[in-house]
């Protein structure tokens, strides 16, 4: 009982990541329709900044943190701007393809500006671990779940009460509807850039301390979070966050009981499963354009 409630914390903890790399996939694909297999590489660009930022400059952990999503946001708008508004014709192979060119040319930069050398950062608190029924359950865990939940919250609540949220509802229902409406789509589509690119720079953020950072380690979590995201259903923002833990905790406890040799192969043999059964994912796809 003790050593499955272990795996089940580290399955948490693992599936609070993977569902904030997910709801960045399904910002940008509600709004878009498009894939970004790139996101992985702004995943590992937000722990890399922060990894400079805070360790480096000493900068207030909060500073760094508020920095650091604004700057991978940015990112996220010249990506969008110069890879990806300037194509002619924007058929979703041309688009995908761009966005692994762009992957690897990210991790590329990663590589030139930090070097191959892995990094890692404090825990952002240093209370001792809660004990439960014999298990431990780390104080980073705790944040990671806390940020991650007030990160979901706070778009649901954008998406819902706001303005601007409900006219990128619109864009992601019906596009020319929403022009006629008067609704910049445009505009839309670079928002979503902004949002989806934010998240993977808070997914990147809070693995920093509980794993070495290094140029190489967004391919591997962009292909998680996409499990994830197809899992709960692609354009749901509760269906990432379902799709998350699930993965989560399903690997942890494949690696627990049975192999770590297993650890990667869940995910994808979980991707296949959804597909031949559920290919809308937990979330219909009735639900997914809806948040």
């Amino acid at each position: 009982m003790q050593e499955a409630l272990q795996y089940v914390f580290s399955g948490i903890t693992n599936g609070a990541i993977y569902a904030a790399i997910a709801v960045g996939f399904s910002l940008l694909y509600n709004s878009t329709e498009l894939i970004n297999f790139a996101h992985g590489e702004f995943v590992m660009l937000g722990a890399l900044i922060l990894v400079t930022l805070w360790n480096i400059f000493k900068l207030p952990l909060p500073l760094a943190f508020f920095i650091t999503v604004f700057t991978v946001s940015g990112m996220g708008l010249l990506f969008e701007r110069l890879a990806i508004r300037t194509v002619s014709k924007p058929h979703p192979i041309v688009l995908v393809i761009i966005t692994v060119g762009a992957s690897i040319f990210f991790r590329g930069i990663g590589m030139l500006l930090w070097g191959k050398d892995s990094y890692s950062v404090p825990s952002f608190s240093d209370h001792a671990p809660i004990t439960i029924f014999g298990a431990s359950l780390l104080p980073q865990s705790l944040w990671i779940l806390v940020i991650v939940g007030i990160s979901v919250c706070a778009l649901h609540f954008f998406f819902k009460k706001t303005l601007t949220g409900k006219a990128m509802q619109a864009c992601a229902i019906n596009k020319r509807a929403a022009r006629l409406s008067g609704i910049h789509s445009e505009k839309m589509v670079l928002l979503a850039f902004f949002l989806s690119t934010g998240m993977g720079a808070v997914a990147g953020i809070i693995i920093a301390p509980i794993t070495m950072c290094s140029y190489n380690m967004g391919t591997m979590l962009g292909l998680k979070g996409f499990c994830a995201a197809m899992l709960g259903g692609l354009g749901s923002l509760w269906g990432s966050l379902i799709g998350g833990f699930l993965l989560g905790i399903v690997e942890a406890l494949g690696v627990g009981f049975f192999s770590s040799s297993l650890k990667d192969a869940i995910a994808f043999l979980l991707l296949l499963l959804i597909l031949y059964m559920r290919p809308g994912g937990i979330m219909r796809v009735k639900e997914v354009k809806r948040f």
